[in-house]
C-alpha cells in the first residue's frame, strides 16, 4: 500500500498534467473558434502581410509598431507595403478584424503574438538582435497564462531557447505549462506574384511538443502548408540554410562571370546552355551584387554563431567576399567603357537605371545600386538615377530624386548603367538613345545593338 507522501506526490503530478492539458485545450479551442486575438509586433514587409492573413482567416488582429506612421496608416485603412493592397487593409479595418497601435499594453488581451521585427547586422557583421529583445522586454511586462509567442525574425540558431526563453521565464511562468514559445522563419519574397504569405509553406519549431502543437494549429488557420520540425534551433537553421544556399551559389556564378570575362566567353550563353541539363544543375545568374534584407545578411548570422563554436564557415565568408566585390566590378566595367571612347570617369555624367535591390519592387535595403552610386561618385563622376519605384532616397545625409527619363537626358549622359532590370523599361528605346549602355542583368539580350554600345557583365 502506498504511503501518504507517495499518494500526495501522485496527485500533484496528476494535477499538473491536468492544468497543462486544460491550458492548452483552452487556447486550442479559442484558436479553432477564431476567438483568439492575434498580435503582430512589427508591421513591415513581414508583419503586415502576416497580420492581414490572420485577419482574413477570421481572427481579430492587433498590429503593434513603434513607428507611429505605420500605425496611423493601417488605422486609416491604407497599405504602405507593395504586396498588400490598400483595399484589403481597408476591408479588414472596417470589419473590425485589424487595428494597429504603438501601445504594448495591448498585449494584455492578446492570446498569440508573432514577433516580426528587423534583425540587421552591426558594422562588424555581428548579429544585432536588439529589436527582438526590445519586443521581448515588452512581452515580459504583459506575459500571461494562455499565451503563445512565436518569433519570426531571422536570427542565429539558438536565439529562441538561449536569449528569449530565459527572459520569459523570469516572470515565474513556465514554458509548455503557462505559456508557449515557438519559432517560425519568415519566407517573404517582396514582389513575387506567385508566392506570398498564405501559399508559402511555413516551417515551425516549438520549445516543447505542446508549444509546437498549439503554434501549428494557429498558423494552419491562415497558411496553406505547415512544415513542423523537431526544435526551434532546427527551424532557425532552416532559414539560414535557404539563404546561405542562395548566397553561395550567387557568389559562385558571380565568380564564373569574372572568369568568363577574362576568357572572352559570354557568361549568359554558358548559363543558358548549362540550364538545359535536366538533372544536377540549377541556374543562378550573376549581377551587380546582393540586395534585400535576407541574402546579404542571413548567412553572416550563421557564420557568427559558428565562430562562437570555434568553427570557420569558409564558404559563407568567401561567397560574401565575392558578392560584396561585384559593385566595384561593375564600376570597373563603366571605367573601361568610358576609356574606350577616350572619356575619364571623373567628370563623366552617368545615369543609373534602377536603385531598388531587385526588379519591380520599391525596396532599397542593401541594394547594390547604392554601392555602385557611391563608388562612382567617389571617382568623380556626376551620377543621377531613374527608378519608377523609388522616387527618392537618402544616403549618408544626402537626398536624391529620381530623374525623369527622356531623350534629352539619355543623350546628355555619357553612360547608362542598368543596375535593376525593372520590367517597365523599354530597353530597345534606351539603347538606341544611349552612348554607352552597361547591362548588369542581361536585360538587353533581345535588343538590337546597331551602334555596338552594349557592355555586359
Amino acid at each position: 500500500m502506498k504511503n501518504t507522501s507517495q499518494v500526495l506526490k501522485t496527485c500533484e503530478v496528476s494535477c499538473l498534467y491536468w492544468y497543462i492539458d486544460t491550458i492548452m485545450e483552452q487556447l486550442k479551442r479559442k484558436i479553432q473558434e477564431k476567438a483568439a486575438i492575434v498580435g503582430v509586433i512589427g508591421l513591415g514587409y513581414v508583419g503586415l502581410p502576416l497580420a492581414v492573413e490572420f485577419a482574413n482567416a477570421g481572427f481579430r488582429v492587433v498590429g503593434i509598431d513603434i513607428d507611429q506612421r505605420k500605425v496611423d496608416a493601417v488605422n486609416a485603412k491604407t497599405s504602405y507595403i507593395q504586396d498588400v493592397a490598400t483595399k484589403e487593409v481597408a476591408k479588414l479595418v472596417e470589419a473590425g478584424r485589424l487595428r494597429a497601435t504603438s501601445d504594448f499594453s495591448a498585449l494584455k488581451e492578446i492570446d498569440a503574438v508573432s514577433i516580426c521585427v528587423p534583425t540587421p547586422l552591426r558594422k562588424t557583421k555581428d548579429p544585432d538582435i536588439s529589436y527582438i529583445m526590445a519586443a521581448v522586454e515588452e512581452i515580459v511586462k504583459y506575459l500571461h497564462p494562455l499565451q503563445l509567442i512565436v518569433l519570426e525574425s531571422t536570427t542565429y540558431p539558438g536565439t529562441t531557447d538561449e536569449a528569449i526563453l530565459p527572459e520569459l521565464l523570469k516572470t515565474g511562468l513556465q514554458v509548455g505549462k503557462d505559456f508557449l514559445l515557438a519559432f517560425s522563419p519568415e519566407r517573404v519574397d517582396p514582389g513575387n506574384a506567385r508566392f506570398h504569405t498564405k501559399n508559402t509553406p511555413k516551417v515551425l519549431g516549438g520549445v516543447t511538443p505542446g508549444c509546437l502543437e498549439v503554434a501549428k494549429l494557429l498558423y494552419e488557420q491562415a497558411i496553406g502548408t505547415i512544415i513542423p520540425v523537431s526544435s526551434t534551433k532546427s527551424a532557425e537553421m532552416v532559414k539560414l540554410l535557404e539563404n546561405t544556399f542562395r548566397s553561395v551559389n550567387i557568389g559562385l556564378v558571380n565568380e564564373i562571370a569574372v572568369m568568363c570575362d577574362k576568357l572572352g566567353v559570354n557568361v549568359w550563353e554558358v548559363i543558358e546552355a548549362a540550364a538545359t541539363k535536366p538533372f544536377g544543375f540549377m541556374p543562378f545568374y550573376p549581377g551587380p551584387g546582393l540586395g534585400g534584407h535576407c541574402i546579404p545578411i542571413d548567412p553572416y548570422y550563421l557564420a557568427w554563431k559558428m565562430k562562437t563554436l570555434n568553427y570557420n564557415a569558409r564558404f559563407i565568408e568567401l561567397a560574401g567576399e565575392i558578392n560584396a566585390s561585384m559593385p566595384e566590378y561593375v564600376v570597373n566595367k563603366v571605367v573601361d567603357a568610358l576609356n574606350n571612347i577616350e572619356k575619364s570617369v571623373k567628370g563623366s555624367r552617368i545615369l543609373l537605371l534602377g536603385i531598388a535591390y531587385k526588379r519591380d519592387i520599391n525596396d532599397v535595403r542593401e541594394s547594390p545600386a547604392l554601392d555602385v552610386f557611391r563608388i562612382l561618385e567617389k571617382k568623380g563622376a556626376h551620377v543621377c538615377y531613374n527608378d519608377p519605384y523609388i522616387p527618392n532616397f537618402a544616403e549618408d545625409g544626402a537626398h536624391f530624386n529620381s530623374c525623369q527619363l527622356s531623350e534629352d537626358l539619355l543623350t546628355a549622359v555619357d553612360c547608362v548603367v542598368l543596375v535593376t532590370d525593372h520590367s517597365c523599361y523599354d530597353y530597345q528605346w534606351l539603347v538606341d538613345r544611349s552612348k554607352i549602355f552597361v547591362d548588369t542583368r542581361n536585360a538587353t539580350k533581345k535588343v538590337t545593338d546597331t551602334k555596338n554600345i552594349i557592355v555586359r557583365l
